[in-house]
């Protein structure tokens, strides 16, 4: 992935959470009123035209014909995630930290974060381009968010302070899947070191749509476009294969959902297939605590 500008994947990302806010509140899967602000000019026109129902259509049979399945289960996931983000501070945890947090607005648009601590990181140039957006929108950056600039070619995490005593959940979203294995192992053994009641929040590919693509609907043509832009996938889990994984780190498997499943689950009216490869886990470092839906 290309670590001097935001990527494309992230504009699309936001541009998914910037038309789910231009629906009638009661149909939302989440609020984002801070999405549009990232978008590029051609997406904002699109987030815009978005609001004549016969154009809304139109871009989402665009979106679904570039990138099977990604709208509905990118949507569905955002949700998933602030689903299970929120059970997590239910349970206790006082500090999130977002790794590669690109154009995520969680710290600023979920009101349950208001009391805690948020750290993001991410690489200079995208963090740069956040802060200044942020500021915009809100007249300053919010006290209760710290931005750490990381270039992860150049330093660790261990370059910043990080207060380990407290139970944290870290979420890693859009991420995995660029890294080689050596920098997950680095990044799980990180998320070992905290308090117990910590959580990690991740999202993966399955290891499969690496290797014989051709067995995922639509994966082939993704993987395809992905090496144009320059943000190839690298790295995936054999799902039966991750929680011996996360043991190594004190940490247990509580939640393993593909796109169908989370896409079944908030919006069970889409019948809309793709995707299916694109999984969100979340492990937690004390046995005894759980995510319930």
């Amino acid at each position: 992935m290309k670590a001097t500008a935001a990527s494309k994947t992230a504009q699309y990302m936001a541009l998914f959470r910037a038309l789910e806010y231009g629906r009638p509140a009661y149909q939302r899967l989440f609020t984002d009123p801070y999405a549009f602000s990232f978008l590029s000019g051609g997406l904002k026109m699109a987030t815009r035209l978005s609001g004549i129902p016969f154009v809304r259509n139109i871009i989402r049979g665009i979106i679904q014909r570039k990138i099977p399945g990604a709208y509905s289960s990118g949507l569905a996931r955002t949700r998933y995630i602030d689903d299970l983000l929120e059970s997590t501070v239910s349970q206790g945890v006082q500090q999130v930290i977002i790794l590669g947090a690109g154009f995520d607005t969680r710290g600023i648009r979920l009101p349950f974060l208001k009391p805690l601590k948020v750290i993001e990181v991410d690489h200079p140039n995208t963090a740069k381009e956040k802060m200044a957006i942020v500021a915009q929108q809100l007249g300053k950056l919010p006290e209760h968010i710290t931005y750490y600039q990381l270039d992860f070619n150049q330093q660790t995490l261990d370059a910043f302070s990080f207060d380990f005593s407290l139970p944290t959940t870290i979420i890693w979203e859009g991420v995995t899947n660029y890294l080689d294995a050596a920098a997950i192992d680095a990044t799980f053994a990180f998320a070992s070191r905290f308090a117990p009641g910590s959580f990690v929040i991740f999202t993966y590919v399955h290891q499969g749509v690496l290797n014989t693509p051709e067995q995922f609907f639509g994966a082939e043509k993704l993987l395809k476009d992905l090496e144009q832009i320059e943000e190839r996938w690298t790295f995936g889990f054999a799902p039966e294969q991750l929680p011996a994984y996360l043991a190594k780190y004190h940490l247990e498997l509580k939640e393993d959902l593909g796109a169908e499943d989370y896409r079944k689950r908030y919006i069970p009216e889409r019948a809309e297939k793709g995707y299916e490869f694109y999984r969100v886990a979340m492990a937690a470092s004390n046995s005894i605590l759980s995510f319930h839906t």
